[in-house]
C-alpha cells in the first residue's frame, strides 16, 4: 500500500500501526508468535506494524486478543475507521464553495439527539442569524479564496439550524464571554445576533452558559468543539476539521465540556453578560 496522498491520513495510519506494535511488545511476544496466535503469516504482522497494510476490524480484534489487550479493542477499531477521514481538509471541502460544507452535516444534525457545544471564537453556528452568518462566511470565503456562494451557504446553514427548534433534540452551549464581544459584523447586525441569542435561551431544549472574563477558571479557554451524542466530536482549527470517534477521545472532550460548563454562569447572570455586550455596541 503506497503512502496516502493526505499526510494527515498517513500519519493516522502510522499512529495506529505504532500502537499495535507497542501492544505486541508489551505482551513480550515476537511478530512470528503473534502471527501464529492469529493464524496468519508473519509478513502480514510486519506489514500492519509498518503501516504498509491497513488492518481490518477483525485483524485488530485478533491482534489485541493474542496480546492480552482486549481493553484496547474499541479505541483501536475507532481509530482504524476514522483514519481515512479523521482529518478532513477544509480547503478540499470548500473547493466547490461553502454551501457544500454546510450541507455535508445536515444528516448528522438530524440524527443527533444531544448536542454539547463549546465556543471560544464566534456565536455557535446553530444560533447564528442570517446577517451574522453572512458576515462570518463572507470573511471565510475571502480569506480562503473559495467560490462566492455565501448567500447559498447562509441559506443552507439557516435551514440546517431548524433542528434547534425541534424539541426532540437537546442542546447545551458553553460560550466564552469574548464570543459576545468580537466584532465580526456591523453593530446593528451584532445587536440583532445578541437579541437572537437571548431568544434562544427561552427554548425548553436549549441551555446556554457563559464563562465571564472574571470567572475563576479551572480549565483554560480552548478551540471550539462540538460533541454529538456520546459518539463523535468535531474539533475545528484554522486548516482542518477533525472528526474524533475513539471512545477515549470522546470521553476526553466530554470531561472538558463538563469542567467548562461548571465554570459558566446561567440564567439571569448570563443574560446580564449579554446585556452588557449589547450596551457596549452603542
Amino acid at each position: 500500500m503506497p503512502p496516502h496522498p493526505s499526510s494527515n491520513v498517513q500519519t493516522a495510519r502510522e499512529n495506529l500501526a505504532g500502537r499495535l506494535r507497542e501492544i505486541r511488545k508489551d505482551a513480550g511476544i515476537t511478530g512470528r508468535e503473534l502471527a501464529l496466535r492469529c493464524g496468519w503469516s508473519e509478513s502480514k504482522s510486519s506489514r500492519i506494524e509498518h503501516a504498509k497494510t491497513p488492518p481490518s476490524d477483525a485483524d485488530i480484534r485478533a491482534w489485541c486478543r493474542a496480546c492480552g489487550g482486549e481493553d484496547q479493542i474499541s479505541d483501536l477499531i475507532a481509530a482504524n475507521r476514522q483514519s481515512a477521514d479523521a482529518h478532513v481538509q477544509w480547503k478540499r471541502l470548500q473547493r466547490s464553495g461553502l454551501r457544500r460544507l454546510q450541507e455535508s452535516t445536515e444528516d448528522l444534525y438530524r440524527q443527533t439527539r444531544t448536542f454539547r457545544v463549546y465556543v471560544s471564537d464566534v456565536i455557535p453556528g446553530f444560533l447564528q442569524t442570517s446577517g451574522y452568518a453572512t458576515a462570518l462566511l463572507s470573511s471565510i470565503a475571502e480569506f480562503r479564496g473559495t467560490p462566492d456562494d455565501v448567500s447559498d451557504a447562509v441559506a443552507a446553514r439557516i435551514r440546517r439550524n431548524e433542528v434547534v427548534s425541534n424539541s426532540a433534540h437537546q442542546f447545551s452551549f458553553v460560550l466564552e464571554e469574548s464570543v459576545l464581544r468580537y466584532r465580526l459584523c456591523s453593530a446593528e447586525t451584532m445587536a440583532a445576533q445578541l437579541g437572537h441569542l437571548l431568544g434562544a435561551m427561552d427554548l425548553p431544549n436549549v441551555a446556554v452558559g457563559i464563562i465571564g472574563f472574571s470567572a475563576q477558571r479551572t480549565l483554560w479557554p480552548m478551540p471550539t468543539f462540538t460533541i454529538f451524542d456520546d459518539t463523535r466530536v468535531h474539533a475545528d482549527s484554522l486548516d482542518a476539521a477533525s472528526t474524533l470517534t475513539q471512545p477515549s477521545q470522546v470521553d476526553l472532550y466530554s470531561r472538558a465540556f463538563e469542567r467548562l460548563s461548571q465554570q459558566a454562569t446561567r440564567g439571569a447572570a448570563s443574560r446580564s453578560l449579554i446585556a452588557s455586550a449589547l450596551a457596549a455596541l452603542d
